[in-house]
């Protein structure tokens, strides 16, 4: 993949993209919250659209020459509309934590309370952390996972929120690896007369596709990113019921942000046609049929798999018991160093720093893109195992980046 014009424009930054391409065909990318889009969706994004302002909404725009940047708005508008059921739709958010921050300024005034998932526990920055503006900006409480079974305690849940009254209930996750209950956590939003926002960042193409169950329909308020599973134009999405529809808008546009990312529009509306085709079904189902393999793999090596397994597109593991002596931090290094790109994560009960935790996360929907499949996902996953197992020896490592070189050749990226 070339970029002749940056490369005589500014030869500097042409390195930089090239390196950053041959980086990603020859590293197997397992970071849960990554992706590989299609070259149409690359295209998309690196249009002329990138010069137009088009603030405000199609056929209500604040400036003239609007009417191609409507037309891909509304192509995307639809087809999310379609994909998950949606009554409304604003694909205009420029990631899922503005598309979170935009529920919060539509519904909710500083010093509000929200519960939701703890961070430590699978939760997320923009559910409430304080080092985040909702943790700055409202009151904040949070639920946990059981400790034995690493499955959400709806019940502690619904004792929690009818303690604490929220104003709203944050349900979804960024390393929680089960299908969670929207019902359950409805009902308890609905018990204490809180609204209930679903943030779907990570499961938006499992939820799509239909392999997770939905939150639109049953939760208030349901928000994701759009370039994660559903492998579509960087950004975020906000889908919710007609009745809030102008309140959503207004929080997005003024409220949030300016002028939209016109060209991540256009990435939105092409990765979204892409997922109406059957094939991504059949894709959805391999990230979690791979995801599964993955985890019983790990299990096998002696691994303590969070909550047992997976039912999503990511596996976490808890290193106390197996490497007590290897932080996440120290097998996220050694893996790079091997070819493979995961990321350290905090585990239920974390008793290490969250800068260097007791765990790592692994996600399959980059290797799925790429074509691995269940067999391919288990070696990896012996791969990881045996970097994990030897974080100080080179000659480990060097061995295993050697079969990485062949598993990336056998699967290329980018023709």
């Amino acid at each position: 993949m070339e970029h002749p014009q940056v490369r005589e424009t500014d030869p500097a930054v042409a390195d930089a993209l090239a390196g950053e391409v041959r980086r990603q065909q020859d590293t197997l990318a397992m970071i849960a919250s990554e992706n590989h889009v299609s070259e149409a969706v690359l295209e998309a994004q690196g249009s002329a659209l990138t010069n137009k302002y088009a603030e405000g909404y199609p056929g209500e725009r604040y400036y003239a020459g609007c009417e191609h940047a409507d037309e891909v708005e509304q192509l995307a508008v639809e087809r999310a509309k379609e994909l998950w059921g949606a009554d409304h739709v604003n694909v205009q958010p420029h990631s899922g934590t503005q598309a979170n921050m935009a529920v919060y300024l539509a519904v909710l005034d500083p010093g509000d309370r929200i519960l939701s998932l703890e961070l430590e526990h699978g939760g997320h920055l923009s559910h409430g952390h304080p080092a985040n503006f909702t943790g700055q900006l409202f009151d904040v409480e949070q639920y946990r996972v059981d400790p034995e079974t690493g499955y959400i305690d709806y019940e502690a849940l619904a004792a929690r929120a009818e303690s604490f009254d929220p104003d709203i209930v944050v349900s979804g996750f960024s390393a929680y690896p089960r299908e969670v209950e929207w019902d359950r956590i409805q009902a308890a939003a609905d018990a204490v007369d809180a609204y209930h926002l679903s943030d779907i960042a990570h499961i938006t193409g499992l939820v799509a596709a239909g392999v997770h169950d939905s939150p639109v329909g049953v939760a208030d308020f349901v928000t994701g990113s759009t370039h994660k599973t559903i492998r579509a134009g960087r950004g975020g999405i906000v889908m919710c019921d007609e009745e809030y529809a102008d309140d959503v808008d207004a929080a997005v546009f003024p409220g949030g942000q300016g002028g939209p990312l016109m060209h991540n529009v256009a990435g939105k509306a092409v990765g979204f046609e892409e997922a109406l085709r059957p094939e991504f079904e059949a894709y959805a189902r391999q990230v979690v049929d791979n995801a599964e393999a993955l985890a019983a793999s790990f299990a096998d090596n002696g691994f303590e798999v969070v909550s047992g397994g997976t039912d999503t597109h990511l596996v976490l593991v808890d290193l106390r018991e197996s490497h007590p002596d290897v932080s996440g931090g120290d097998a996220e290094d050694a893996l790079a160093d091997a070819g493979i790109v995961l990321n350290a994560n905090t585990v239920p009960g974390e008793t290490r720093s969250p800068f260097d935790p007791s765990g790592i996360r692994a996600g399959t929907p980059a290797l799925t893109t790429r074509g691995f499949d269940e067999a391919a996902h288990r070696e990896v996953g012996d791969l990881i195992h045996r970097v994990v197992d030897n974080v100080d020896d080179d000659s480990v490592i060097a061995e295993v980046r050697e079969r990485v070189d062949e598993l990336t050749d056998e699967h290329p990226l980018y023709d």
